[in-house]
């Protein structure tokens, strides 16, 4: 019998989960998993339960959480032979939306037990995790304006999670309008680029801003590399107009956008600039490595996900 443990955030999403995690349990079981739950109380304590279990050879964890969570989750299990199942039940659920998953939400109930379903049966793949200085990452690291929308967010309340839309986007405006951008010094694999940017950021996956628009459309989850996209500016009015070209999916050909394709990243500043990692706080530096570990990671894929594989 395979063994698996659910690791949920009660805090995650604008519903408690905890009383619908056994429904989840009783589906795995019925499909022949023995498994256990445990609730997480900090990111650092969901990292710790992570690497508990892959120390405990489960064959997969089961995280219950929104995107800062799975993220959690993965720095617990990246290199490890513990699978990854993702169950979402957070706000944005960006990584949901990019594997095709609909998110747990008070008027989807029945969701968590369908996706537990999902992936009760479904194939383990390797997919590629990146790493910015000790932080894992499956979907972006960012440097700018996003990272300190995000240290000015979090944590939040569990009210304030029903207007994330607007409040992000507000938060983001008056922090846009304070933001003179940061002069960077960036080293991608032998090229060196120099340049005043209000954002870049680094992404493994084609979502980007609360998955509304597809940042890099052609990227794949095991092809080994990552995407930088710089974006130029220094004011609220150039931070709006790229706002609107990634809606749009005209950033791709903007004379002020670049993108460089990476294995191994150096970005260094004479000031200090913020960091997050999908979607999570990770402080201040003057410098960070970015880096792609190639097919790092075990995952449950679901159908939809399959397509993100270059390498099936």
């Amino acid at each position: 019998m395979r063994n698996a443990v659910i690791i949920y955030n009660p805090a995650a999403g604008r519903f408690n989960v905890k009383p619908f995690i056994k429904s989840a349990v009783r589906e795995l079981e019925a499909a022949g998993w023995r498994v256990g739950a445990a609730e997480t109380r900090s990111g650092a304590h969901t990292i710790e339960l992570a690497k508990q279990a892959s120390a405990e050879k489960k064959e997969a964890v089961f995280a219950v959480g929104g995107d800062g969570t799975i993220g959690n989750v993965v720095n617990g299990l990246i290199g490890s032979q513990t699978a990854l199942g993702v169950l979402p039940a957070g706000t944005a659920n960006v990584w949901s939306i990019e594997l095709g998953l609909r998110p747990f939400a008070w008027t989807r109930p029945w969701a968590l037990r369908k996706n537990a379903a999902l992936l009760a049966n479904a194939p383990i793949c390797s997919i590629d995790v990146g790493t910015c200085n000790q932080y894992s990452f499956m979907m972006w690291a960012g440097i700018g304006l996003d990272a300190l929308t995000v240290h000015n967010l979090e944590p939040r309340v569990r009210l304030e999670k029903f207007f994330t839309l607007p409040e992000y986007a507000a938060k983001t405006i008056w922090q846009a309008a304070q933001w003179n951008g940061v002069q960077l010094r960036l080293w991608a694999d032998g090229a060196e680029v120099e340049g005043h940017y209000i954002v870049a950021v680094a992404t493994n996956i084609r979502h980007y801003l609360g998955g509304l628009a597809e940042l890099s459309p052609d990227a794949y989850l095991d092809d080994g590399l990552l995407d930088i996209w710089l974006f130029s500016g220094n004011s609220l009015g150039d931070a709006l107009r790229h706002a609107y070209k990634m809606w749009r999916g005209r950033h791709i050909s903007a004379a002020d956008v670049r993108r460089i394709t990476f294995n191994r990243l150096r970005i260094e500043s004479d000031t200090p600039f913020w960091i997050q990692t999908d979607g999570e706080p990770r402080g201040s530096a003057q410098s960070a490595e970015i880096t792609i570990h190639a097919r790092a990671l075990r995952m449950l894929m679901p159908p939809c996900g399959m397509e993100l594989l270059k390498y099936r």
